[in-house]
């Protein structure tokens, strides 16, 4: 068809929208043909194609993201969101009603805290979904520690608990460092700051051997 006609098309129905009063209802129907188009899109493999809004009281946070926002920092985020909008969507992940927030929580809590921004807004977010292949919980924690490293920004001690976790969920050392982008030394070092003794601590060792001082000579002992 020619590109004319498309424009005909788009043409009326953007005009028949505009006629639309109920802004959730115009939002949910911009999102329909949003997703329409997302889905005939040679892009559509880009999470970034589809951008949807979405109430923010239907986003809910993670329970795993060691990035911590200090105030200064926080202010900062709401002056940007506030003087340049939204430039970058929330990244979740979808099952069902849940829509739990993969990277992107702090944006989401300047559109819930900040009445201005949350006016602006109508109290929606944007967001677009990860990967159907990315939705099981060691994925979406691999994507939001990948996220938070590449912007540089992420808690030592909160990253060690996420290696624990992804161990504990059997993944190997060469695993988590191909999918978090650590090398093994890194990998081992937060393995050791919060979990040595709870990783080893059904491992069998030899006895160890203590010194103690008999005079000025010390002389080794097996302990136990």
């Amino acid at each position: 068809m020619q590109e004319s006609w498309y424009k005909e098309q788009i043409d009326k129905i953007a005009f028949e929208l505009a006629k639309e009063s109920d802004l959730d209802i115009k939002v949910d129907i911009l999102n329909k043909i949003r997703f329409a188009l997302h889905e005939v899109s040679p892009l559509k493999s880009e999470p970034v194609d589809f951008v949807m809004w979405t109430k923010a009281d239907n986003v809910i946070a993670n329970d795993y993201n060691p990035n911590n926002v200090a105030p200064p920092e926080m202010e900062l985020l709401r002056l940007s969101i506030g003087h340049d909008g939204y430039t970058q969507p929330c990244v979740c992940w979808q099952k069902d009603n849940i829509i739990e927030v993969v990277d992107g929580f702090h944006r989401t809590k300047v559109c819930r805290e900040f009445k201005d921004v949350h006016d602006r807004v109508h109290g929606y977010l944007p967001v677009t979904i990860i990967k159907d292949d990315c939705t099981g919980r060691s994925d979406r924690i691999a994507s939001t520690i990948r996220h938070n490293r590449a912007r540089g920004k992420h808690a030592v001690t909160g990253m060690s608990d996420i290696v624990l976790e992804l161990k504990r969920r059997n993944w190997s050392d060469e695993k988590i460092g191909k999918e978090l982008g650590m090398d093994p030394d890194e990998c081992l070092r937060l393995t050791q700051i919060t979990g040595l003794a709870e990783m080893f601590k059904d491992r069998e060792f030899s006895k160890a051997w203590e010194a103690v001082i008999d005079g000025d000579e010390p002389i080794e002992v097996i302990d136990g």
